[in-house]
This record gives structure tokens, sequence and C-alpha cells, in this order.
């Protein structure tokens, strides 16, 4: 970076470049950050939190503060043998200098010895007990190893583990425990993943096209032609978001009046970890076509408009079931049928673990169904869009029993271009249980 750009910078900013330029495995220390940047120790404390918020570094017991690689959202569902220790409560006999690395897969040593070698390989985690010629093997292939039963290993594993920074881990869990939760970590990332964040559709590298203060209607104009757009944010110079300009306040401005005098001050923002639906809702909401995205300090990253988020939903219902979430699992047990006038409604039967303590359907259960079953009948109705819960007035009329049958049987009472209104009713053997009315704003 030239000196004229890093002027630019604050202090605040130029560390974490500093700490980002680090190699991976660097240790960081607040004294040693304040001297090299000539900043104060409480800069450079502050610096660094923010460092290890965005995931440059992390902070280990034992070790202290070590610059690690970031992890994309691409990689999301790779655990990091430092994650894998915090989660089995895990101690670390050797090989702490790769905690930072990642495993994309586990291997349980439940077999003979050279038959465990073939499924071993570098990256990987074997999960095993006190096998000590296991445990070398698996280093020597490049894999990292976790002892369960809370075994010790030999010195000679310890000392090869640390020779080649692969990480060896003793847990007093079970091997089946263990397995179990690295899988359960594994399976929660991958919703995670599926997940679209601001920072997913934000084009990287793309002209970031705004207005300083002091523009007048005539740079409008020329933006305007040379863009093809009529809304513009407005930035300071030190590109800072300010305020959003448009097509409408420049009606009747004089051709050298400047901006400040006719924007929108103090606009809505984002931040790249907002999801695409938040965006989505807000634009809704407050009727806006334009959102800047803005990091910490306020500094204008890029900006999203309406076409943007709007593809991004259509991508996202295309996009193949990574994980379950509790409410997949819970409508799962439903499926769709149509009475004799061709309305859709679904029907099942209730599962044990929809129930609470007294054995009966838990209400949130219910309002899940019924939130649900309205969601599909307006896509159904409108072919497309998503909906945002406005409003729900729910009445629970009887109490449900395990293995009920059970109708969920919504109507759309009125679905506009932005809103949509619908009745849902739950039976049991004929008989009403449930009823609510939900309005929705149609994104």
């Amino acid at each position: 970076m030239d000196s004229q750009a890093l002027d630019a910078l604050t202090k605040h900013e130029q560390i974490l470049r500093y700490i980002e330029s680090l190699k991976l495995g660097s240790r960081i220390s607040v004294r040693k950050i304040a001297k090299n940047m000539e900043v104060s120790e409480g800069t450079a404390y502050r610096a660094i939190k923010e460092a290890e918020n965005q995931g440059l570094v992390s902070t280990k017991e034992r070790i202290g503060t070590v610059r690690v690689e970031k992890k994309l959202r691409q990689n999301i569902d790779k655990l990091t043998f430092a994650e894998v220790v915090n989660m089995v409560d895990g101690q670390v006999l050797g090989g702490s200098k790769g905690l930072h690395k990642t495993l994309h897969k586990f291997v349980i040593g439940a077999m003979e010895q050279d038959a465990m070698m073939r499924y071993v390989e570098a990256g990987s985690l074997l999960i095993v007990g006190n096998r000590n010629g296991a445990h070398f093997l698996a280093l020597e292939q490049g894999a990292g190893v976790l002892i369960t039963g809370g075994f010790d290993t030999s010195a000679e594993v310890k000392a090869l583990a640390d020779q080649l920074d692969l990480p060896i881990i003793s847990s007093s869990y079970d091997t089946f425990t263990v397995a179990s939760m690295i899988n359960r970590a594994i399976y929660d990332r991958l919703i995670k993943k599926k997940i679209m964040l601001v920072e997913d559709i934000l084009a990287s590298g793309a002209s970031l096209f705004a207005l300083k203060s002091n523009s007048t209607l005539r740079d409008w104009q020329r933006l305007s032609e040379d863009t093809g757009h009529n809304r513009f944010p407005v930035v300071d110079e030190w590109n800072r978001i300010i305020g959003v300009v448009t097509s409408k306040d420049m009606v009747g401005a004089h051709s050298l009046q400047t901006v400040d005098k006719l924007m929108t001050r103090n606009p809505l923002t984002v931040t790249p970890q907002t999801s695409v639906a938040s965006a989505a809702h807000m634009m809704v909401w407050e009727g806006i076509e334009l959102l800047p995205v803005v990091d910490a300090n306020r500094k204008m990253l890029g900006v999203l408009n309406r076409s943007d988020v709007l593809k991004a939903m259509q991508y996202i219902q295309k996009q193949p079931q990574n994980g379950e979430t509790f409410e997949d699992l819970i409508w799962s047990v439903l499926e769709e049928a149509r009475d004799e006038n061709g309305a859709l409604y679904f029907q099942g039967v209730i599962t044990p673990q929809m129930t609470n303590h007294l054995g009966t359907v838990s209400e949130g259960v219910l309002t899940t169904l019924m939130t649900k079953a309205a969601y599909r009948v307006v896509q159904e109705h409108r072919k497309g869009g998503d909906l945002v819960m406005d409003n729900m007035s729910t009445y629970f009329v009887k109490p449900l029993q395990i293995d009920s049958k059970i109708e969920i049987r919504p109507t759309i009472i009125e679905v506009s271009r932005k809103f949509g209104k619908i009745d849902i009713e739950i039976f049991h053997a004929g008989a009403l249980v449930s009823k609510a009315m939900l309005t929705a704003q149609v994104i």
C-alpha cells in the first residue's frame, strides 16, 4: 500500500492491515503491536480485539494470541483443531502451533492399525484410544490425533507433534460422544452456510459509484449517464456515508447546487454480516431502493439495490438443503393434499418430539406449522416470493396428544403486491384445535 493511501487510514485500520499481513502462526501481543506501530497500548488492544472478531487472530490458553487463517464462508463447514479442543474440553498434549489448521474429515480408529491407516490422510483427525503406534503413524501421514478416554501418549509422539505442528489432543469423553459432538458442529455449520449474507452478494472489486458532499447537479447528471443509475450514496472525504441522493431530490435543483443541501441524511445502512432476508425486509418496509453497505467505521464498501436482493432470494430457493433446521424437521412430518375443490391443505401425525412436558403438543410447534402452511399457500398463489411475518394472532382451542392425525387448512383472505393476510385452521377428528390469523410482508 502506498504512503498516501496509508495516511488516509486511521491508526486502528493501519494496525488491522498490519495484522493481516503477518504470517499464519505469528504470535501477537499488545506491547509488540504498540511498539511496532508506534501507538498506545489501549489502541493496540482495541485493534487486536477487532481482529479477533474478524477471525484474523485467535487467543488460546497457554499460547497467547496467534495470527490464524480467516475462515471463509465457503469453508464455514470446516473446523479448526482449536475449535475441536474447545468442543470436547480437550487438553493439548503436543503440536499446539498447528491449532489454527483446519480439518476436512475425521476418522474413528476402531479397526486394526493397518486398516486404519488406509483412511488417514493429511488434514484429517484420527479419533482413537490409547494406541501409541496409531498416534505416531497418523502424525506421519499429516493428520491430527484426538485421544479419547482421557489417556496420555508417549514422549516420542508429543515430540513428533511439536516438530510437525500437528495437534495431539486428549479428551475424557468416549469415542462415540466425541464423534457425535464434532458431527453436530459440522451439521450446524452447514445450516449457517445456507444463510446468505450481504457479503455473499456484494460484488468484490466492483466500482463504487458515489458523490461527495460538494458534488453538484451536473456531477449527478454525469454520473447517472455513465452508470445508468439515478440513486447514489453521498460520502465525506474519508469515504464515510453521510447521505443518499435520488432523482426525486434533484427535481427543481439549480445546476450548481451541492448535493449536501438536497440529500437524505443519516440513511439506513447494512453491514456485510447482515442477512439478505433482513436487508430485503428493510427495503420493503421502508420503501427504499438502495441500501449502502458499510464497515464498522461507517466507511462505504458498496451498495445493494432491490434487483440484487431479489436475485439472491431466488438463488437461495434453488439451493439444495445442506442441513435441516428444527423448523424443517417439524414440517417434514406433513404432506400436501387437495380437497374436492382443489384447495391445498396439509396432513400428518404428531410425533413425540413435538410435545411438551405434559405430553401434549407444544404451542410453539403448532405456531410453526401454521406459519409454514401460510407461507406455502401464498407461494403457490403468487408463484414465487418470500414472506416476512408482520403479525400473528393465535387461538389454541383444544390440546393435542401424541400420534394425533391433523389437517392444516390455510385460506388466503387477501394478497396484494406487498402484503398478505391468511387464515389458518388445524383440525383433529373433524374438530377445530387451533386457529390463527397471520399478516405478512411479501418480498
